[in-house]
This record gives C-alpha cells, sequence and structure tokens, in this order.
C-alpha cells in the first residue's frame, strides 16, 4: 500500500462508507479496514490523509479517530504474537506525529494527541527519548495554539503518574521528564500569568491563555503526585502566589451566561483546589506555612460560590480541600471552636447537601447518571459527596460536638418535612443524607457501611423515618424520597436486625414495579445486596424463605426490564443472577421460562453490546440455571444445548467480540457436565477452535483453554489424530509468551494426561526440544515451575524412565544438569496442592523407579532430591524472584479484566490427575523407598547419612515410623 493520491483517494472512500447510515455499508468498509491494516503504511495513509488541506472535513477526522483505534489495538506488542506494525512504520509515524497535530484542526488535534499518549505510554521515553526535546522546542513558538497542543499531550502522557503503582522505572521515566521539562513549564506558568494580566480585557486572546492555564496546572498536579519534586520544592513560593492569584482572579469575561456551562476560570480555580488539596495531603510539612492564606481564600470562595450548577466541580474541589485539612490532627487547631463548627454546616453543609432542582431533573431525565453518581461511590465530583466527606472529617476530631450541632438540624429538616410532607419532602431527603453521612464512619462498595458512630441510633431512625415511607401503598409517589428510603435500607444492611432485613422484601418486590427507573433500580440493587448480608457466617434470609416468594420476584425483575429505560438494566440483572444463585435447585421448575426470558435477552444485546455489565450478569444467570439443573439432572444438558445453541452460533458467526469469550466458558460447562460421548454438534466446532485467528486475542486464550482442555477429557477417542498438530501449535504459540505460557502447560499435560501415549509418540521429542529452547532464551519463575509440575506429570503416566531417556536423548547427561539447576534449585517455588503433589509422587518415582539413580553420576544427586522433595512438604513455599523479572502470576491474574471476563458461576473443578493414587505423598515417599530399599540392600543408608541434613533426615524417618516402613 504505497501513499499515492489513488491510494489517499480509495481510503477516503472507504472511510465515508464507515459513517453510512446503512449498517451492511458501514459493516463491508470497517471488515476491509481491518483486512488490510497490517499492510505496510496503512498508518501513514491516515495520517497523510488527515494532513491533506482538500479533504472533506469530516474525513480528516473519521481518518483521524481510525487512526487513534488503530494505534490503541496494535501499538503494544505482547510477547510470543507478531507485531501488527511493520517496524519503518513506527518510526515514520514517530517522526511524523507531532508535528502533524500541532498543525491540524482542533478536532484531529484532540484525537492525535490521544494516539501520541498511547504510543507514549509504549515507548516513551526509552524508545522515543526525542519526543520531550521536540515538545518543549515547540514553547519558544509564542503561538498558544501550539502550545496547547503540546500542553494537551504532555497532559495526557504525565496523567498516567497518578495511579501507576510505585516502581524503579517510573522513578526513572518521572526524573527524565522533571529533568527536561519542569522549569520549562514554571516559566512556562509565570509568562502565561503575566500574559493574561496584559490581555485582561481580550476575550478571545483570554480563552487561549486560561486554556494553557488548566493544562499547566493539571500537569502539576500529575507531575507532583507521586512525590515532591525538588524542583517544584525549590519554586514553591512562585506556584502557591500564582495559585493564590488564580483564586482571587474574577474576570466577567471568562464567566458563561449558560447557569450549567463551566467556564475556565471555574476550571482553573477547581484545579487550583485539587493541587493545594494534594500538596496539604502529602506534603503538609512544606506546605504547611502556605496553608493558613489557602483556608482563608478557599473558605471565602465557598461563601460567595452560587447553587448553580456550572460552580458543583469548584465547589466539591473547594470543599474537598477543607476535608483534608480537617482530618489531619495537625491543623485540627483551624476548626476547633464551636462558633466555626456552627458557620461550616450552617453555610456550607447543609446548603450543599439540599436537593437541587437540577438534582430533580437528573433523576427524571438521566437515571443512569443519578444512580452512578449516588449509590456507585463515582460521586466524588458533586457536591452532596464533598459535604458528606467533610463532616465525616470532622467527626474524627470533634465527633460529639459536630452530630450535636447538626442533629439540630436534622431534627429542624424533619419537623419541616411533617407540616406539609407533600410541599417539603426535599427537608426530608436532607436530613436523611446529612444522618447517613453522620452515621457512617466506615464504608465499601461490597459491604455497605462497615463502622457507625455510637452517638447515632441506626435502627430507631430506620423505623421512625424510613420505614413509614417504605411502607407507603403508593410506589409511585414522591419518588426521590422513595429511592432515599430504599438507600439508607441499603446503605446500613450490615447495622440493621435480621428482621428487619427480612421484613423489608416484600416491601422492596413492590417497589420493582415503580414507573421511575431509579426507585426500580434502587429496589433490584437492595434485594440483591440483602441476599448477601451474613451474621455469623450464616445468611440472613435463606432461600427457604425466599422459595415462596420467587415465581413473584423473578417475574417482578424480568417486568421491570420491559420499562422504557431499563431494558439493559445491569442492576435488575444482577438481581436476576443473586436470585437464582441464592435459590439453587428451587429454581428447577422455572428454568423453562428463565432461559428463555435470558435468551431473548442474549438476542437482543447481541446485535450490539454496549453494557458490559449487564451483560457479563447475563451470562452468569445462564450458569447458575445450568448448573442448578444439571447437578442433579445431568440430563438437563441437552435441553441447555436445544435452547442455547442458535444464539451462540449466531454470536461466533457474527464474530460478537465481547461475548465470544462467554460462549467457550458457557460451552466448556456443558461439555464438562456432559454424562457420555461429546455429541456430534461440539466434534464439529473442534477444528475451528484451532484457527490461529480465535488465538490473537488474549482474551480468548483462557476460556479457549478450558473449553479444549473439556474436550480432551471428554473425547479423547473421538479427536483425530490429524487434529494432534493442530493442538501442539496452539501449545507452541502459547509456550512462546510469557503472559500465557501456563495456559500452554494447561493444555500440555491434559495431552499427556489424556490422550493414547501412541498417538503422541512422534511429538514428544519436538515437545521436550520446545520446552528447553524457551527456558534458554526467556526463563521464568513460572514458567519453570510450570515445567517441573510437566517433567513430574510425564513421569508419573510415562514413567521415570522415559522422562530421563527423553532429556538424555536430546543431549548426554542432560538430566543431570536438569535436576542440578531445576528440580533442586525451583522445587520449594512449585505452589498450589494438587502441583505439589504431583511433583512430590513424580520425584518419588525418580529416586525409587531408576535403579539408575543409584550409582554413577546420580548417586551424589539422589540424597539432595531427596532432601529438595522434603523441603517441598515441610519448608514455607520459595515465593523470592529474580530481581529484574515481571510476571503476571497465575494465581493473581485479575479474573475482570477489558479483555476476558471470568464467569464466577461458570467455575471449572479443580481436577486432580493422581486422584485415588496418593492421597498422602509423604507416606507414598516411604513405602517406594522401602521398596528400593528391598531391592537395593545397604545402599541407601549411606547415602541418606551422608548426603542430607540432620533435619531432613528426621522428618524422613517420622514418616517412615507413620507407614510402618524400615529402610534397612
Amino acid at each position: 500500500m504505497e501513499v499515492t493520491a489513488a491510494n489517499l483517494e480509495a481510503m477516503g472512500g472507504y472511510l465515508q462508507q464507515t459513517l453510512s447510515q446503512d449498517p451492511d455499508i458501514r459493516r463491508n468498509a470497517e471488515k476491509f479496514l481491518e483486512s488490510v491494516e497490517a499492510n505496510k503504511n496503512y498508518p501513514l495513509l491516515l495520517l497523510h490523509l488527515m494532513d491533506k488541506d482538500t479533504a472533506d472535513p469530516h474525513i480528516r477526522v473519521s481518518s483521524a479517530i481510525t487512526f487513534k483505534n488503530y494505534v490503541k489495538r496494535n501499538w503494544r506488542v505482547e510477547e510470543g504474537f507478531p507485531d501488527k506494525i511493520h517496524p519503518e512504520d513506527r518510526e515514520a509515524i514517530k517522526q511524523y506525529i507531532v508535528g502533524l497535530m500541532l498543525k491540524s484542526p482542533e478536532q484531529v488535534q484532540k484525537q492525535l494527541s490521544d494516539a501520541i499518549s498511547i504510543i507514549g505510554r509504549e515507548d516513551f521515553p526509552k524508545k522515543w527519548p526525542g519526543l520531550l526535546t521536540e515538545m518543549i522546542s515547540k514553547f519558544e513558538t509564542g503561538d498558544f495554539n501550539v502550545i496547547n497542543g503540546i500542553l494537551r499531550t504532555a497532559h495526557s502522557i504525565f496523567k498516567r503518574y497518578r495511579h501507576e503503582f510505585k516502581s524503579q522505572e517510573l522513578w526513572e521515566e518521572i526524573k527524565f521528564v522533571l529533568d527536561h521539562f519542569a522549569a520549562s513549564l514554571t516559566e512556562l506558568f509565570k509568562a502565561t500569568m503575566d500574559l493574561a494580566t496584559k490581555h485582561a480585557n481580550d476575550p478571545k486572546a483570554l480563552k487561549v491563555i486560561f486554556s494553557s492555564i488548566l493544562l499547566i496546572c493539571k500537569i502539576f498536579y500529575s507531575l507532583n503526585f507521586q512525590d515532591l519534586p525538588e524542583h517544584f520544592e525549590d519554586n514553591m513560593k512562585a506556584w502557591m502566589k500564582l495559585f493564590m492569584d488564580l483564586l482571587s482572579a474574577d474576570n466577567k469575561l471568562l464567566q458563561t451566561s449558560d447557569e450549567e456551562e463551566v467556564g475556565l476560570l471555574e476550571q482553573v480555580k477547581s484545579q487550583v483546589c485539587d493541587n493545594v488539596t494534594l500538596y496539604a495531603q502529602k506534603y503538609d510539612e512544606e506546605f504547611s506555612p502556605y496553608l493558613p492564606e489557602f483556608v482563608t481564600a478557599i473558605w471565602s470562595l465557598l461563601i460567595n460560590t452560587g447553587q448553580e450548577v456550572k460552580y458543583d466541580l469548584i465547589v466539591s474541589n473547594a470543599i474537598q480541600f477543607l476535608a483534608s485539612v480537617a482530618e489531619r490532627p495537625a491543623y485540627k487547631v483551624l476548626f476547633d471552636n464551636t462558633e466555626t463548627l456552627a458557620s461550616i454546616c450552617e453555610k456550607v453543609v447543609v446548603p450543599n447537601m439540599q436537593l437541587r432542582e437540577t438534582d430533580e431533573e437528573l433523576f427524571e431525565d438521566n437515571p443512569e447518571e443519578y444512580m452512578r453518581r449516588d449509590i456507585e461511590g463515582s460521586d466524588v465530583d458533586t457536591r452532596r459527596r464533598a459535604a458528606c466527606d467533610l463532616v465525616q472529617a470532622l467527626c474524627k476530631s470533634f465527633e460529639g460536638p459536630v452530630i450535636q450541632n447538626f442533629s439540630r438540624y436534622v431534627q429542624s429538616l424533619l419537623e419541616e418535612y411533617g407540616k406539609n410532607p407533600t410541599q417539603n419532602w426535599k427537608s426530608k431527603d436532607a436530613a436523611i443524607f446529612l444522618v447517613t453521612s453522620l452515621a457512617a464512619k466506615g464504608q465499601t462498595q461490597r459491604q455497605g457501611v462497615t463502622q457507625t458512630s455510637e452517638l447515632v441510633n441506626i435502627t430507631e431512625f430506620y423505623q421512625a423515618h424510613i420505614l413509614p415511607d417504605l411502607n407507603s401503598p403508593n410506589v409511585n409517589e414522591m419518588p426521590i424520597l422513595k429511592a432515599d428510603v430504599i438507600k439508607y435500607l441499603m446503605v446500613f444492611r450490615n447495622q440493621l436486625p435480621p428482621v428487619v432485613i427480612q421484613a423489608a422484601v416484600p416491601n422492596l418486590m413492590r417497589y420493582l414495579s415503580a414507573q421511575p427507573v431509579v426507585v426500580h433500580t434502587y429496589a433490584a440493587n437492595a434485594l440483591e445486596r440483602l441476599f448477601v448480608v451474613k451474621v455469623n457466617g450464616v445468611g440472613v434470609i435463606t432461600s427457604e424463605q425466599i422459595q415462596p416468594l420467587a415465581v413473584d420476584l423473578l417475574t417482578s425483575l424480568f417486568g421491570a426490564m420491559e420499562m422504557p429505560g431499563s431494558t439493559e438494566n445491569e442492576y435488575l440483572m444482577k438481581a436476576i443472577m443473586r436470585t437464582m444463585s441464592l435459590l439453587q435447585e428451587h429454581i428447577v421448575p422455572m428454568i423453562p421460562q428463565l432461559v428463555e426470558g435470558l435468551k431473548a435477552k442474549l438476542l437482543l444485546v447481541s446485535k450490539n453490546p454496549s453494557k458490559p455489565h449487564f451483560n457479563h450478569y447475563l451470562f452468569e444467570c445462564l450458569c447458575v440455571a445450568i448448573r442448578s439443573s444439571c447437578r442433579t439432572h445431568p440430563e438437563a444438558v441437552a435441553t441447555f444445548e436445544a435452547v442455547l445453541f442458535q444464539p451462540f452460533t449466531e454470536i461466533l458467526q457474527q464474530d460478537v467480540q465481547e461475548f465470544i469469550p462467554y460462549v467457550f466458558q458457557i460451552l466448556s460447562m456443558l461439555i464438562e457436565l456432559h454424562p457420555g460421548k461429546i455429541p456430534d454438534t461440539y466434534m464439529a466446532l473442534f477444528p475451528h477452535l484451532l484457527a490461529p485467528v480465535l488465538w490473537e486475542r488474549p482474551g480468548n486464550i483462557p476460556p479457549l483453554v478450558r473449553l479444549i482442555q473439556a474436550y480432551i477429557h471428554k473425547g479423547t477417542d473421538q479427536i483425530e489424530a490429524d487434529k494432534l498438530n493442530g493442538l501442539l501449535g496452539v501449545f507452541q504459540k502459547l509456550n512462546a509468551s510469557k503472559n500465557h505460557d501456563h495456559e500452554g502447560f494447561y493444555l500440555l499435560n491434559y495431552i499427556i494426561e489424556f490422550m493414547p501415549k501412541q498417538l503422541i509418540q512422534p511429538y514428544l521429542k519436538q515437545i521436550f526440544l520446545l520446552l528447553f529452547q524457551r527456558l534458554s532464551n526467556s526463563k521464568t519463575t513460572k514458567f519453570v515451575k510450570s515445567l517441573l509440575v510437566f517433567f513430574c506429570l510425564y513421569a508419573v503416566k510415562f514413567g521415570p524412565a522415559s522422562l530421563i531417556e527423553m532429556i538424555d536423548g536430546i543431549q548426554p547427561k542432560m538430566f543431570t544438569m536438569v535436576v542440578e539447576r531445576l528440580f533442586l534449585q525451583d522445587l520449594q517455588k512449585v505452589s498450589g496442592s494438587t502441583s505439589k503433589k504431583i511433583c512430590a509422587v513424580g520425584v518419588t518415582k525418580i529416586l525409587t523407579e531408576v535403579d539408575t539413580m543409584l550409582s554413577g553420576d546420580y548417586a551424589a544427586l539422589w540424597p539432595r532430591l531427596l532432601q529438595a522433595l522434603i523441603g517441598l512438604f515441610e519448608l514455607p513455599e520459595d515465593d523470592t524472584l529474580p530481581d529484574d523479572e515481571h510476571f503476571i502470576e497465575i494465581e493473581d491474574t485479575p479474573g475482570y479484566q477489558t479483555s476476558y471476563s471470568q464467569l464466577a458461576y461458570a467455575g471449572k473443578q479443580d481436577h486432580d490427575p493422581l486422584a485415588g493414587l496418593a492421597d498422602d505423598p509423604k507416606l507414598t515417599l516411604a513405602k517406594h523407598l522401602e521398596k528400593l530399599a528391598v531391592r537395593h540392600p545397604g545402599m541407601l543408608q549411606p547415602l541418606i547419612s551422608s548426603g542430607m541434613e540432620p533435619e531432613a533426615r528426621n522428618f524422613l524417618q517420622q514418616y517412615c515410623q507413620s507407614a510402618n516402613v524400615t529402610l534397612a
């Protein structure tokens, strides 16, 4: 694909088609672009198209978005997988992209800036050291459109320092950035602030200048997040003076007339509040001289800022600053005054806890956003959350006075409500929020409130002020208040008595029929959360209590999904999952209707998967249904296959990438649960599972490996010999990847365990060669642990003599090296009870079933290997890693990732290849040693006495006594 006028025109044509309203035209164009994106010069065509002034603006923007997504998908090269971008293209992109971004229109510039930050995440600074120098040189142009492009890019690259884990590599990168960038940023900040004064009456210039100031303030936050850099400590006085100037700045030209549109000045002040909050929290010793003046300035800002929505972020950040100061003992004196506390309560907390008209509009018009802020803990940028945090911060030092002070406001708010509930319901809303803030001292998303104030009686408030509203027969009146009382029950579920929790279930079921999305969603969420409440490890709500309500409850949950706005409501689907899980086998009579309902949803969402959590819970529901039915009725597998094969086939044929890992997991479950041979429908699918394209996507690998394991386990004699080549090709690919090599061993171990030896015999030497090649090229602890388990499983299945012969057949006396460098050094690192058992039995067989181990070169190794085995039994697991090694432990791999979502209810049962063979490996060792001693009288004791440490000998003696054997 050369960069020619014809190719540019063709590319523009395909991009135009991707914007078509006709789904077929759009999909065909997208598929074509995907098919050619691996071609050399493909990304350069996109960049040149963006650079073409004569191209339509929407084509240039489309080209920029396509390029950014291409970079996002392909720039990172995963070990063991091919690089999808040609090396020359990589270099050309890096040379071309910064200059192109700076001269592009704003919409294109933003996309390219994002692309640079994606590339920077992988390549900066080691593979792209010139990026920073190129960027800094542009500061000297004095063109603020260019400067803003540079600052936006710098912000997107440095932003990740806010959440990266501390590491030597991170420190080195930040130091590199500070050494090259910090001084220029400080000078730019001073110069820009001077320009803001000079151009105070020029609205157009001010907008550009304050855009720069905002980005500078954001970059300051990122560069100071991990630690206080020396440069910023030395220049703190200059930065803090300019921050103070910004807090007091008041230029009408920067204000917006719209009540909701946030102006640049508000954004800048919000960021300054964030910056000084960071310093107050992390660097209080260095920052303490400046703190009192910031407290005064920010207090003044709060008192003088209106209730309009556009001020929400600035008010929220300003209150967060006060909260961060209030909770630190060193600053206690600033608040230790009754009048101050009363003033904070009256002027800051209560006004910002009041519900506003905009909140009501959000409740009605955008329920998802309302819930995101209110119950998902994502409301950090709301006034209410900030006010709540301030109350809790003050309670740490002044719990008694604060609660006494605020209780008066709660009382007066409730009295106000009592005078005219219909008109004054907002007063009760504020009262409930205030009580929740005062009572909740510790809270997690999973557990709800974990610690409460002893000065607030949770149950008493519930009985007096929550239950009456919950009992109200009209589920649709005063909906926000209804949502409040349901939320109170949910938040304090661990503090309320079990009898209260149990009694609430029928009420919550009624609210599933409420019209407002927030109300029926909160009811579903509350039910789901209550079903997992435990007291002393026992569920407060049992399946027996729910069984009589089950049909009504599940019908109501499915019914709520028919209401406008809840078609793909993740809380409703999660509540269905939790209800089915709680009921277990009690749902069996309802399975046909449930599965039909779930299938209808699956067919609907597979056309356009847009709600990942909803989709995840939908598949979990299918797993619960399968597990609950097939545990007691194995023949029910066929019923599920009849219902699910049609949607599953469509998902695989349409290549719905988000759903394919889920389909593989459920197919694995169905095969594993099959009572007999694998049906032909599955066997017809098997060859397609070996197609390389499926293994290109990392998210497919874990569920695909499990699915193929199921095939090997259940259908060994149904897998044709010619398919073994494809299976080993998959193993070879996984073996080459540090991230997925353990998955390769999962496959290999099943091949060794279940497939006939005569079938795999021709391939064994090649397998061992591949393993040793990987060991010498790229050794990691994870690989060595997996390799030791494989060697030992091989010794158990095919005999230890066969293992030694195979390894020595590659290179004479190589088995000696394997024992010295792998078994003796790393056996103690093997983790997991099944893996340890396999290694114990495998090493026992090597020690006791190969007579040559007692003679020649092996004789010196024999006692040391026996001691290593006793170390595996008795010593703590060795979890040390070499300093230069970094990899993901199998056990630590997160279950939920964007690329692969493991289904909890599709969990695979642990497989023990030695089940029934060696229940106690220590006794097995003793008995095998006895047989060896009988075959070679007088040989063992001298080796044990001279070659093993006393402690190991003592343990061995204990094993022999327990097994009632002697090693004479």
